[in-house]
């Protein structure tokens, strides 16, 4: 245990390993905190942790995780992209 005093400010330092760490103060009761580090997911970002985003992150994580990674030739890939492109939208040279 240690003993801290809340200064007149109302802070009280958790020692120099916490700084800029985020945490969680509750108050459960009269007298009792209970301080926990945290980590904060941004609004913006928070569809990735959410099905059915986060089942398809998970997916394809474990994929990569067993499947060796490969050169691409940008050739190839870029006239397989234009061909399916053009599939979709028509032929770009008819416009």
């Amino acid at each position: 245990m240690t003993i801290k005093t809340i200064g007149a400010s109302g802070q009280i330092s958790l020692g120099k390993e916490y700084a800029g760490r985020t945490v969680m103060v509750e108050n459960p009761g009269e007298g009792v905190w209970v301080i926990r580090t945290a980590q904060v997911i941004p609004d913006n970002e928070m569809w990735l942790h959410q099905e059915p985003a986060h089942a398809k992150v998970a997916a394809g994580l474990a994929w990569a995780e067993v499947t060796p990674a490969e050169g691409t030739d940008i050739d190839e890939f870029e006239t397989d992209m234009l061909r399916r492109w053009e599939g979709s939208h028509g032929d770009a040279s008819e416009k």
